[in-house]
């Protein structure tokens, strides 16, 4: 996976893919234990933030995405590309890739 940063203010996912904004991860276990950097496993849910237009069907229609902009959703461990905007960690990934909508 490989992990970009870059300086611009605006990111236009095209085809089926999705614009995601990461989860802050936990810091503390069940327990109470703080967890070092090091040892914070990567967060798999984030807010969906753009998305584009859809998959082209084979007579050329698009196939509008299931996940609209503000939806939580949980996506695949190592899928997509990390995107590092400001302080910002953002996925940019494929809607194929996107397991649920989460509450």
């Amino acid at each position: 996976m490989a992990a970009v940063s870059l300086s611009v203010s605006t990111v236009k996912p095209l085809g089926d893919r999705i614009f995601i904004k990461v989860s802050e991860s936990e810091e503390r276990t069940a327990g109470g234990i703080l967890l070092p950097d090091t040892a914070k496993e990567k967060p798999q849910v984030g807010e969906v933030v753009q998305v584009g237009p859809g998959k082209r069907n084979e007579d050329g229609s698009r196939q509008a995405p299931e996940v609209s902009v503000g939806d939580k959703v949980l996506y695949s461990k190592y899928a997509g590309t990390d995107i590092k905007l400001g302080t910002d960690e953002f996925v940019l990934l494929s809607e194929k890739d996107i397991l649920a909508i989460v509450d």
